[in-house]
């Protein structure tokens, strides 16, 4: 659901950016405040596992679409709604610029709709309220499930509406938001069955983090280092072997957009789209998760779904978004302590 800049008006694309910026300074400054010093590296495994899984296209039968998780909802279950958001703005970014996965311009839109929607709405107005602070398994299933379908929905509205108040394209709300919004319901239930499974296990391992409290005695802190190590391990193995197994299908937005227009391919319509796109051509060096610009790709064996580029760029990715969450909820921390101070 990655917006593209195609879809995207210069105005509508700098209000959305002059948005996301504003949530992204106050999400900065209230989870300084309530992130726990053990949390941190939480911070970094989580938004590298939601990066690998991203990578992760699945067929969606009968349509000729595929969909990938958002996981915008498990960030913000795990770590609140202001680490969440700050999580999912980082893997964003680091999409968007090294990885030429959603537009530069649309940046803003692609925060509003996967970071903002399920982290601000979703998870506080929607799984906390079923949820509660003593969580059963029966009330974790079903606020997951309602607010994942919830966000997506949420977020396949903005893109409708971010497009057509943009009036760039020949989109009409209607039509558009007639594919939009069931092909995201289905990616939204496989999400919600994702998310369950993921936090019954981390239910049954750690059961303080689904209840937001701190982790401080000995026993907590080691089985909260064994629970980043599995996630690590999962996010490098995903993003490494499982990738290649993704579908090549068109995403969900891609999708509806071909049943819309009849095409899939989108034109730039101003300076700023061609500027920003030249910008992007520059920077995004994994452009497409490959190593390699795509005409210097060799064939896959055949038979054979080993993609070496693409294990590649995923783990490089792994390892960058780890990195910078770490430092981004570090520097959130040591900030919040010397203002404290």
């Amino acid at each position: 659901m990655h917006m593209a800049d195609a879809l995207v008006s210069p105005a509508v694309g700098i209000s959305l950016w002059a948005a996301g910026t504003a949530v992204t300074a106050y999400s900065a400054r209230q989870s300084g405040k309530e992130l726990s010093e053990q949390k941190i590296p939480l911070m970094g495994v989580m938004g590298a596992f939601v990066f690998a899984v991203q990578m992760i296209n699945f067929a969606i039968p009968g349509t000729g679409s595929s969909g990938h998780l958002g996981g915008g909802l498990l960030l913000a279950v795990l770590l609140g709604s202001h680490a969440g958001f700050l999580v999912m703005t980082s893997i964003l970014m680091i999409q968007a610029l090294l990885f030429a996965d959603g537009g530069l311009l649309a940046l803003g839109c692609n925060v509003i709709n996967l970071a903002f929607f399920p982290c601000y709405i979703a998870y506080p107005l929607i799984y906390r309220p079923i949820v509660g602070k003593n969580p059963s398994k029966l009330r974790l299933v079903l606020g997951v499930s309602l607010a994942a379908v919830m966000g997506l929905q949420l977020g396949a509205t903005g893109v409708v509406l971010e497009t057509v108040f943009s009036g760039i394209t020949e989109l009409p709300l209607q039509t558009f938001a007639w594919f939009m919004l069931p092909i995201h319901l289905v990616i939204g239930l496989v999400e919600a069955a994702v998310t369950t499974v993921v936090l019954l296990y981390i239910w049954r391992e750690m059961p303080e983090l689904l209840k937001g409290e701190s982790v401080q005695v000995h026993s907590e802190k080691r089985s909260l280092k064994r629970l980043v190590i599995a996630v690590l391990i999962a996010a490098v193995l995903i993003s490494g072997a499982l990738s290649w197994f993704a579908s090549e299908r068109p995403d969900g937005l891609e999708w509806a957009i071909l049943q819309t227009a009849g095409h899939a391919e989108l034109q730039n319509s101003s300076w700023l789209h061609e500027t920003l796109a030249q910008w992007q051509q520059r920077l995004a060096l994994l452009a497409d998760y490959q190593t390699r610009p795509a005409a210097d790709v060799l064939e896959k064996t055949p038979n054979s779904p080993v993609d070496l580029d693409t294990s590649a760029a995923g783990i490089t990715g792994v390892i960058l978004v780890l990195a910078i969450v770490g430092i981004v909820g570090a520097g959130c921390h040591l900030l919040a302590k010397g203002s404290a101070n």
